[in-house]
C-alpha cells in the first residue's frame, strides 16, 4: 500500500535521514492530518532526494539555513538551479514528485497541508474552495510563515511541553494563511456567528479546566459545542480576549498560584498537579505570565500570610 503524508518518517526517507525528525500534528480540519517537521542535516551524503507518495498535497518549506545552487526536480525533469537563501518560504506541489540535490548541510521546516485540509477551511466558512496553490520555483519573503515557524520550534524542540491546544491553533492560522497569500481564498464573515453563547463559554471553559495538560484537542471540544475549530478558536478569544491555549495558560498559573499559597506540596509538586510537563516549564510560563518565579511569588505570599498572624 502507497505511504502517503509527508511528514515525520516520510520526510526522513525522502531526505535520506538517520531518524525520524521532530514533528508535530494536529486534526483540526474534519480531523485532516496537518504536520509540522524539521529537518536538518550538518553533513549530508551526496545523492538525489527520494520522492514522497504523489497525492493532492503540498509541502510549505521554511528555509533556516543559507543552501546555495539548489537544483529542483518536478517529474523527473531538472527545472531550476537557484540560491535558496534562509528565512524564505517555498511551496512544493506532491503531484508532481517534486525532488532536489542533496549535496550540502540544510535545516528546514516543512508544513504538510493535504487538499482535504485546504477543502475543510473553505467548507467550515462557507467559502469558495480553492483550485490550487501557487507552486512556482521562487522563494517567497513570508514574515507569517517565519512568525508561525519559530513559534512551532519550541515544541518541536521540546515536545512532552508542547500544548496540543497551541499546535492546533498555530496550525489552523497556518494553512488559513497558506490559502490566502497563496490559493486567493477568502474568508467569508461569519457575522452573527461571531461570539459564543454562555453556555457554550461556560462547557469550552469546564473543558479545558478538566485537562490542564492540553492534550484536548481544539476540535474535540469545539465538537462538543457544534462548531467548526476555527469558528471555535475565534469565538472564544472574542469572548475571554485570549486564545483558548493562552487561556489554558493563564488558568494554569492560577491554579498553580492556588497550591502555592499553602505551605505543603514542593515546586515540582505544584507544577505537575497544575498541568506542566515539569518544574522547568512551570517557572518559565509562571514567570512570563505573572512578572516573578513561582518561589518568589512563593514566598511574598506565605511571608505576607504569616505577618498578617502574627
Amino acid at each position: 500500500m502507497t505511504r502517503t503524508g509527508a511528514y515525520g518518517e516520510r520526510v526522513a526517507e525522502f531526505l535520506r535521514l538517520e531518524e525520524a525528525p521532530p514533528t508535530l500534528t494536529t486534526g483540526s480540519l474534519r480531523s485532516t492530518k496537518i504536520a509540522v517537521t524539521e529537518a536538518r542535516n550538518d553533513n549530508p551524503v551526496p545523492g538525489l532526494s527520494g520522492s514522497f507518495a504523489a497525492e493532492d498535497a503540498y509541502l510549505v518549506s521554511l528555509k533556516l539555513r543559507d543552501y546555495p545552487e539548489c537544483e529542483i526536480w518536478e517529474q523527473g525533469r531538472h527545472i531550476k538551479k537557484a540560491d535558496v537563501h534562509a528565512g524564505t518560504t517555498y511551496l512544493y506541489d506532491l503531484r508532481v514528485d517534486p525532488r532536489y540535490l542533496i549535496n550540502k548541510p540544510f535545516h528546514s521546516l516543512h508544513f504538510y497541508v493535504p487538499r482535504s485540509a485546504l477543502d475543510g477551511l473553505a467548507d467550515q466558512s462557507g467559502a469558495r474552495r480553492i483550485d490550487t496553490l501557487d507552486c512556482s520555483p521562487v522563494g517567497h519573503d513570508d514574515a507569517i510563515v517565519r512568525h508561525i515557524g519559530a513559534s512551532l520550534r519550541e515544541g518541536l524542540r521540546r515536545p512532552d511541553e508542547a500544548n496540543q491546544l497551541f499546535v492546533d491553533h498555530t496550525m489552523l492560522a497556518l494553512t488559513a494563511h497558506v490559502a490566502q497569500a497563496y490559493g486567493g481564498f477568502r474568508h467569508k464573515i461569519e457575522g452573527s456567528r461571531g461570539a459564543l453563547a454562555p453556555w457554550q463559554l461556560a462547557r469550552a471553559c469546564d473543558k479545558l479546566e478538566a485537562d490542564l495538560s492540553g492534550k484536548l484537542p481544539l476540535e474535540a471540544i469545539a465538537a462538543e459545542l457544534g462548531l467548526s475549530a476555527s469558528h471555535f478558536s475565534r469565538a472564544f478569544r472574542a469572548a475571554t480576549g485570549l486564545p483558548p491555549h493562552r487561556w489554558l495558560l493563564h488558568h494554569r498559573v492560577r491554579t498553580a498560584k492556588r497550591l502555592m499559597s499553602e505551605p505543603g506540596p514542593s515546586l515540582s509538586e505544584v507544577a505537575i498537579s497544575a498541568g506542566f510537563a515539569n518544574q522547568s516549564h512551570f517557572t518559565r510560563v509562571f514567570s512570563a505570565i505573572a512578572g516573578v518565579s513561582p518561589g518568589a511569588w512563593r514566598h511574598d505570599v506565605l511571608g505576607a500570610a504569616a505577618s498578617r498572624e502574627r
